[in-house]
Parts: structure tokens; sequence; C-alpha cells
């Protein structure tokens, strides 16, 4: 498949989680967002591309991470504190200069995101393409995915 075509592909099945993830994302009583998966392009620096992964597929990628690799949870700071990945820079969705923040991250390096279920991160994706990031996996299911398949969380 021709890069282009694979590209839009990704962003096809990348839209179609974010509509799939729409609704609210509250601390109280959310439930895993169904993830949808699709593996993004891997160039000489690791996945390029906009993508939902599984928790074990971005496992696997921070595992052997590309360089400059950022891990950005995009929950408040409170769900930070109960637990988070390690390494993990903290974005609060909901502060309401969120896109003024991502847009000051650097977009030429690749980036992991998580939330608590897979909503807001779901809705970071989008808005990091605006923004003109190059690269964004989004851990389908968030934190409560990954804690479910029995990865490492770390508080700090």
């Amino acid at each position: 498949m021709s890069g282009v075509k694979h590209l839009t592909t990704l962003a096809v099945v990348a839209a179609l989680g974010v509509l799939a993830a729409c609704g609210s994302d509250t601390a109280a009583g959310d439930t895993p967002t169904p993830a949808t998966t699709a593996t993004a392009d891997a160039g000489p620096s690791g996945p390029t591309g906009f993508a939902t992964i599984t928790p074990d597929d971005a496992s696997a990628v921070l595992a052997d991470p590309p360089d400059d690799l950022v891990i950005l949870d995009v929950r408040t700071p409170e769900e930070f504190a109960e637990g988070h990945l390690d390494g993990a820079l903290l974005v609060d969705f909901y502060d309401p200069d969120f896109a003024d923040q991502l847009a000051e991250l650097d977009p030429d390096v690749p980036y992991v995101v998580y939330c608590r279920s897979g909503n807001r991160s779901g809705q970071t994706l989008p808005l990091m393409q605006q923004l003109g990031f190059g690269s964004a996996l989004d851990i389908g299911g968030g934190i409560l995915a990954w804690a479910d398949a029995g990865l490492p969380i770390v508080t700090d």
C-alpha cells in the first residue's frame, strides 16, 4: 500500500475512533471506550502517523521507544497522582488553555497519548494533527485498559 494511501486509511480509522469515543470522560462512572486499533507506519525513528493502539502494542513501543518519544497523559492532576505511566508528561485536557499547552510541545517528536478511558486522548489526536504534530499513538481504552492488561503504573 502506498504511503499516502496508508496514512489516509489511518486517518479514517482514527477519525472513526474519535467518533466512537464522543461523550463525556468524567472520573466517576465512565467506562472504557472500545479501541479502534490500527498500526501506524514504522519509520527509522519509530511509528509515524496517528492511530489508536492496544495497551499491549503501546507497551511494546515503550519497551523500545523511538528517539525523543513523549508519553502524554491528558487526565487531571488528581487522576495523574493516583497513578500514571512511568515518565508521562501531564497536560490536563480540561484546562481552558489545553490547546495552547499542546501547541507549546515539540510537534516533530513522536507521542503516545492516553487518558482514563480513551475518550479525551481520542479527542486529543485530531487536535494534535491540526496543530501540525507528525505522530501520536492513542492507547485505546486509556489507563483503565492498560491496568486491566496488567501493565505497570507508577505513583510518585
